[in-house]
């Protein structure tokens, strides 16, 4: 898969590189700079080489196995080099959540885009109804009559796809009831420049396995009480994270009589995982499989002030802090040495700056912590290029974030 990439550059704008003059993306990398020692300051947010291969082939291959197609969120890292490994490994398209990101992924040359969220804004709308008409494979949701009368007003000469949206009671959007969803599916399928393409849901805000199972089987007799409504080839979407072992128990398979059924999960943390919030929730801890934590933060010591305190300089503008702190891995010292982080626990974050409380042997000024994230989908948006890391931690490429 080849997507059209930019030629971009880093220099003095580049957070993390120390970069004064500019250099190509692709000149920086096949130097093969060293971590340490290398033109790099901190703090810096690299990425595992290794842990981003391994997790890529791995939902890959629970796709494949369960019958799925894929179609990874994007949101998560809006990194071309990584839709283009996700597209080689198999991948169905890619999901967007914002009328710009879909602008993103069209001007990247992303193949197959699916909007997961319904759209009313006439000026996107009209440019993508323009796109469809030169070919641009695109879905979008519809959970309104009011959504789907804009999507109608702006469609081309070739109609919009449509998913119509079942939500669940105290979510996000989607039609809460299927007699709401019957009647969205009916005002799809009457209005002009709008065809009726399938039916979308979400699980992933849901609290545990029985409701999200319960949810994922009310989708599924949704979209069969919706069957007389549904062309011959119907898309049937769902999936985050965290029970997309349940998406493929309650929606894989040829349940839907009459119809050429593709079921499109749409996980997208995955790509990176993390040392928190997808190490407690992953569906591999309940099904045969492994993901890897691939994103590391390398911050310094810049204090320690008085007794079981330490401070460090990372903050909110570099780490993700919204579904729980970094968590301490590793220490370095000036003279390479490294020591697990035992007795290590960030307690706070400034803007610039983490508490980290001490229970055993301090940490000194100068000294590096490496820290583990929570939550990826709020540590990639934090970082405009992502030095990619072999395990010695060589630097071997860099992403570039589109956000």
């Amino acid at each position: 898969m080849s997507l059209a990439v930019p030629d971009e550059h880093v220099d003095w704008r580049t957070k993390g590189l120390w970069q004064p003059a500019p250099v190509s993306l692709r000149e920086f990398a096949a130097a093969r700079h060293p971590l340490f020692g290398g033109p790099f300051t901190w703090p810096v947010m690299v990425a595992r080489r290794t842990a981003l291969e391994h997790n890529i082939a791995a939902l890959a291959g629970f796709c494949a196995e369960h019958g799925l197609a894929f179609a990874p969120h994007g949101k998560t890292t809006m990194a071309p080099s990584l839709f283009r490994a996700q597209l080689d490994a198999g991948a169905w398209g890619i999901t967007a959540a914002t009328a710009n990101q879909v602008l993103a992924y069209r001007m990247l040359g992303v193949p197959r885009i699916l909007l997961a969220n319904e759209l009313l804004d006439p000026t996107a709308l009209r440019w993508l109804g323009g796109e469809v008409d030169k070919g641009m494979d695109f879905l979008l949701y519809a959970d309104s009559p009011e959504g789907v009368a804009a999507i109608s007003a702006a469609a081309g000469e070739r109609p919009f796809r449509v998913l119509v949206e079942l939500g669940h009671a105290g979510g996000r959007t989607g039609c809460r009831t299927i007699e709401q969803l019957t009647g969205v599916a009916r005002a799809v399928t009457a209005a002009p420049g709008t065809e009726l393409a399938g039916v979308a849901g979400y699980e992933g805000g849901l609290p545990d396995v029985p409701s999200a199972a319960a949810y994922l089987q009310a989708l599924r007799d949704a979209t069969i009480a919706l069957s007389p409504l549904l062309p011959r080839e119907v898309v049937v979407t769902a999936g985050g994270s965290a029970y997309f072992d349940q998406v493929a128990e309650r929606l894989a398979g040829d349940w839907l009589p009459g119809h050429d059924l593709t079921v499109v999960l749409r996980s997208g943390a995955y790509v990176s995982h993390d040392d928190g919030l997808y190490t407690e929730k992953t569906p591999f801890n309940r099904v045969p499989g492994s993901l890897d934590a691939a994103l590391e933060i390398w911050a310094q010591v810049t204090s320690v002030p008085e007794p079981g305190l330490a401070i460090v300089g990372m903050g909110k503008r570099e780490a993700p802090y919204d579904a729980g702190l970094p968590v301490p891995l590793r220490v370095r010292r000036p003279d390479g040495t490294v020591l697990p982080a035992e007795g290590l626990r960030v307690t706070g974050t400034n803007d610039h700056h983490a508490y980290l409380a001490v229970d055993g042997p301090a940490p000194r000024p100068g000294d590096l912590v490496c820290f583990g994230i929570s939550h990826p989908c709020t540590a990639f948006d934090k970082w405009q290029v992502i030095p990619v890391v072999d395990d010695d931690h060589t630097v071997t490429d860099l992403i570039r974030t589109y956000f």
